[in-house]
């Protein structure tokens, strides 16, 4: 995992201008998708309780998102994320507290370790990316997700890719800044789409996740969820 890229991320809530402000400020647009992601756990929960996210994407492969530094506070979020299948594997081993399974791809394990679909939903996005200005010619863009759930969910983030830990300082601030330009409040938490799901189509799931969400990603009230929605 050490050598796994770390995402820092800051979900928020898009405006029907959003797009304007980013071409506003010289952000451009790279492309426009609509893709399916399927999500992975066991009857339990067991990844998603320990703050681990195994997706399957639609042309994209398979992803485990694992927690970053302890005790982030804040509206953003810290993640590693593990894209090479034996290493995914031995990720989730650990974590289930199973013995390293064979060389087979993480669809070979889903049985042993009774991993099974627990969401899936369609995404249009719309991925933007930026340099702010002031910025060094060298640095990498901040990206901007806008993304529309099938269920009716629309959420954006902003996020910043780096390889070390030294670098998610600079990387907030950046973050931090731009959703400011965006005219993000500075406390906004906006879930994930998943959070979202689950609190809509699974609400028992969900109930059993709210004990260990972090703060940022719990929808705003969490009261029984209304599984009509959407």
């Amino acid at each position: 995992m050490a050598q796994a890229l770390i995402e820092v991320e800051r979900k928020f809530v898009p405006g029907p201008d959003t797009e304007d402000r980013l071409q506003e400020l010289g952000g451009t647009l790279e492309h426009r998708v609509t893709f399916c992601d399927s999500y992975y756990d066991t009857p339990e929960l067991s990844l998603m309780r320990a703050d681990h996210w195994l997706r399957q994407r639609e042309g994209s492969g398979w992803e485990l998102k694992c927690p970053g530094r302890p005790g982030v506070s804040g509206p953003h979020t810290e993640y590693v994320e593990l894209i090479v299948e034996s290493a995914i594997v031995a990720q989730l081993c650990e974590v289930l507290g199973t013995e390293v399974l064979g060389a087979g791809g993480v669809a070979a394990v889903l049985g042993p370790l009774k991993l099974q679909e627990v969401a899936s939903f369609v995404t249009k996005r719309s991925a933007w990316k930026l340099v702010l200005s002031g910025a060094e010619e060298e640095e990498p863009p901040l990206r901007v997700d806008l993304d529309t759930a099938d269920f009716g969910y629309t959420v954006g983030e902003v996020e910043a890719l780096v390889h070390e830990e030294a670098e998610i300082p600079a990387a907030l601030e950046k973050i931090h800044s731009l959703s400011s330009m965006l005219g993000v409040p500075v406390q906004e938490k906006a879930p994930a789409k998943l959070i979202v799901y689950l609190q809509r189509f699974r609400p028992q799931d969900y109930q059993h996740l709210l004990e260990v969400l972090s703060p940022s990603e719990k929808p705003q009230g969490t009261k029984a969820p209304d599984s009509s929605l959407g």
